[in-house]
C-alpha cells in the first residue's frame, strides 16, 4: 500500500470531494452538491472522513461517518477504482467505527445501492450484515435543481 494519510475534510475540500464521488461512488443524491458537503463538513467537522496520498494530497478514498448521537451511519464509503483491493475501505471504516466508539455508538448502519454490488462485497468483508426487513422510505424536502 502506498504512503496513505487519513484526515478530515474542510470547506476547502468541497470541490474535490465531490470530483472524486463523481468517479470513484456509485450513484448521487439530493445532498451531493456544494452546499450540501459545505453544510455537513461545518456542522460536524469530523464526519467527512479523506484518505489521500501523502505524495501529492490526491484523495483516493472517503467515508462519511454521521453521528447524531443516538445512531452510527455510514455514507459514501468510495475508494478511487486504480486504488481498489488495498486496505483503503478498511482503514476509513476503521476511523469511522472509532469515533462512533468514542462518541458512544453501538451499531453502525451503512447505505448501499441495491445496484452496487462491489459496494456489497465490500461491506460484507468488512463484517457487515443485510437486514432484508428494513426498507428505507424517503421524502424529498426540496426540488432538485436541474
Amino acid at each position: 500500500m502506498e504512503h496513505l494519510r487519513l484526515r478530515t475534510a474542510r470547506a476547502a475540500d468541497v470541490e474535490a470531494v465531490l470530483a472524486f464521488w463523481k468517479h470513484a461512488a456509485e450513484g448521487t443524491s439530493i445532498s451531493d452538491d456544494v452546499a450540501g458537503v459545505t453544510r455537513l463538513v461545518e456542522r460536524d467537522p469530523e464526519a467527512l472522513i479523506l484518505a489521500e496520498r501523502e505524495q501529492d494530497g490526491e484523495i483516493v478514498g472517503s467515508v462519511i461517518a454521521g453521528w447524531d448521537g443516538w445512531r452510527a451511519s455510514l455514507y459514501r464509503l468510495a475508494v478511487h477504482p486504480d486504488h481498489r483491493r488495498q486496505g483503503i475501505s478498511r482503514l476509513l471504516l476503521d476511523a469511522a467505527h472509532s469515533r462512533f466508539v468514542a462518541a458512544g455508538g453501538r451499531r453502525a448502519d451503512a447505505m448501499v445501492l441495491v445496484e452496487n454490488e462491489t459496494g456489497q462485497q465490500a461491506w460484507a468483508a468488512a463484517g457487515y450484515a443485510q437486514e432484508n426487513h428494513w426498507r428505507r422510505w424517503v421524502k424529498p424536502l426540496v426540488q432538485p435543481e436541474r
